[in-house]
């Protein structure tokens, strides 16, 4: 199986599937989604959504946030993960959006990896997310998923070489479902310690459960 079937067959599986994978972050505009992902870092989205709504009803908006101490902020997100850094990343990058981009989440990844707080995969989340650009996001479970099924070589050792090597085989309008597709697959079938290869329907290709 050429490198070019392999990646048709496994997106045909997808579209057939799992054709309106999303995010599991809830959110109702860039601003949240934005503070959501930044929370989401090495934290469950289960855990986020959790602690989300107490935020975005204390702070509905950058200019809010922008004005909340350490010590108001910090309460609400304590049960994350590495919540002195992210309290100080979100109350950073509020302020940012207001003197850099009139209160606005800016949508390219350019400007948003300008952000506390913000590296390339959370940009490539939210410009994939509210906008549909063909950006991969790649995280633990993305990039677990894409050597298992071999999307991706074995020298693709970094997220970056990954992200590149999925973006210039996956068609550019699907790039951003691929980035969920691969998530969901990684969150609940292929799991990093215990995989359910026995419930995968991607047996066939996967250079994983053929090894």
């Amino acid at each position: 199986m050429t490198r070019k079937q392999r990646y048709q067959h496994i997106i045909d599986f997808f579209l057939e599937h799992s054709p309106n994978a999303e995010t599991e972050l809830i959110y109702d505009n860039p601003y949240q989604l934005l503070v959501s992902v930044i929370l989401s870092a090495q934290c469950t989205d289960v855990r986020v959504n959790l602690t989300t709504p107490a935020i975005f009803q204390q702070y509905p908006s950058p200019k809010e946030l922008a004005k909340a101490t350490f010590d108001d902020l910090f309460p609400l997100i304590k049960s994350i993960s590495y919540p002195n850094n992210k309290t100080n990343h979100l109350i950073g990058m509020a302020n940012m959006l207001l003197e850099k981009f009139n209160g606005e989440v800016p949508m390219t990844v350019d400007e948003l990896v300008l952000l506390p707080g913000v590296g390339r995969k959370t940009a490539n989340v939210v410009t994939s997310v509210i906008d549909n650009q063909p950006n991969m996001a790649v995280d633990t479970h993305v990039f677990r998923v894409s050597h298992r099924l071999g999307l991706v070589t074995k020298n693709a050792t970094t997220p970056l070489a990954v992200e590149l090597q999925l973006i210039k085989e996956i068609p550019k309008e699907l790039v951003h479902k691929a980035h969920h597709w691969l998530i969901l697959h990684g969150r609940y079938t292929c799991l990093a310690r215990n995989p359910k290869c026995k419930d995968c329907g991607l047996q066939d290709v996967c250079l994983y459960f053929k090894s």
